[in-house]
């Protein structure tokens, strides 16, 4: 070798380890994290209270009328439907609040919203409405249906002296 070459000095081997290097691996060790990290439990609303399947009177009924926060009910031919989904036509201020907490058997057989379709004997027997034409049990018939398919049934209706409203 002559003296006048010159000899290249040995390569530098590049380390990962620069500060540059370790802050971007910290920061997506970090972006990795929180997105795979697990997630807090989601919390489920809490669903409405549970309904017990009661015997009514007419007198036990009349307090669900939808007014203080209390559900709608109503009762058809015995059967008491709780009508709270639809609050705005058999609530307070709707067009068939008349019939809420009420027995509304002939009122909606007779398609008529007047007071004197109602019970006034809170005490006395329920409505036979045996009286009622063909017409109007069609009515009631499309109107049980109606309530049947659509409203929740929580209970019966009974006259006051009968035996079963005895048992509640």
């Amino acid at each position: 070798m002559s003296e006048d070459t010159v000899v290249p000095a040995p390569a530098q081997v590049a380390s990962i380890a620069t500060p540059i290097n370790l802050i971007l691996i910290s920061l997506l060790v970090i972006l990795v994290y929180y997105r795979l990290r697990p997630s807090s439990p989601v919390e489920l609303p809490k669903g409405p209270p549970p309904v017990v399947f009661t015997t009514y009177t007419p007198r036990t009924l009349l307090p669900f009328n939808g007014e203080n926060g209390k559900p709608v009910f109503l009762a058809v031919r015995g059967k008491v439907f709780d009508v709270s989904p639809g609050r705005n036509f058999y609530g307070p201020g709707g067009p068939y609040e008349n019939f809420a907490g009420r027995d509304a058997t002939r009122g909606l057989a007779c398609q008529s919203f007047d007071e004197e379709m109602l019970t006034k004997d809170l005490d006395g027997p329920l409505d036979d409405c045996k009286d009622l034409n063909e017409e109007q049990i069609d009515n009631l018939n499309g109107w049980d249906e109606r309530f049947t398919d659509k409203y929740l049934t929580v209970g019966k209706l009974v006259a006051a002296g009968s035996e079963e409203a005895s048992k509640e």
